[in-house]
């Protein structure tokens, strides 16, 4: 079975936490999955006098494997453009949430096994981060001359996510 869409995970709601009084066992999430993203930091922290962010336009939830897929996409454009020690980024948040579902089975002899929505808690798919209108999720720091190739990393990494916009700042090493 592959990955649902993202639209069914996109909208924040406080999660259902069950809690049974007669099983407490019963009110926790067992095995909460390993998240897919490999580095949340690469390059050269030295000296750098830009930076460009990557900016939610919205509120919504962002599952990890879709931060996953624009970290590749940025790492692979920077390191085509530019010189390994010429760039620095780092993904600003982390996926918290876990994402529950409740699959329901199909196909002959299906009914003589399923319980439907009786005690639909659900098994623990994936994590998301919770992402807010506004904050940053991503930053890129170069020198003025490689500020074009962070752009075109950073709109190549949009197409795997939700709208978001690119803030380029003068760095002064704040972190």
């Amino acid at each position: 079975m592959g990955l649902r869409p993202a639209r069914c995970y996109r909208k924040i709601h406080r999660g259902f936490t069950r809690q049974s009084t007669r099983r407490p066992r019963k009110s926790y999430i067992k095995g909460v999955p390993r998240s897919k993203i490999a580095q949340f930091q690469f390059g050269n922290p030295k000296a750098y006098d830009t930076v460009l962010y990557l900016v939610s336009k919205r509120t919504l939830q962002l599952r990890h494997n879709s931060i996953e897929a624009a970290r590749m996409q940025i790492s692979r454009i920077l390191e085509k453009y530019l010189v390994k020690e010429g760039f620095f980024w780092k993904i600003r948040v982390y996926p918290h949430q876990v994402l529950r579902e409740n699959p329901l089975a199909t196909g002959a002899g299906a009914d003589r096994f399923q319980t439907g929505m009786r005690q639909s808690f659900g098994k623990p798919i994936a994590t998301a981060a919770v992402v807010r209108e506004g904050q940053k999720i991503a930053e890129i720091r170069v020198n003025k001359q490689h500020v074009p190739a962070a752009k075109k990393a950073f709109k190549q990494a949009i197409y795997k996510m939700f709208p978001c916009s690119v803030v380029v700042e003068d760095y002064k090493g704040q972190e």
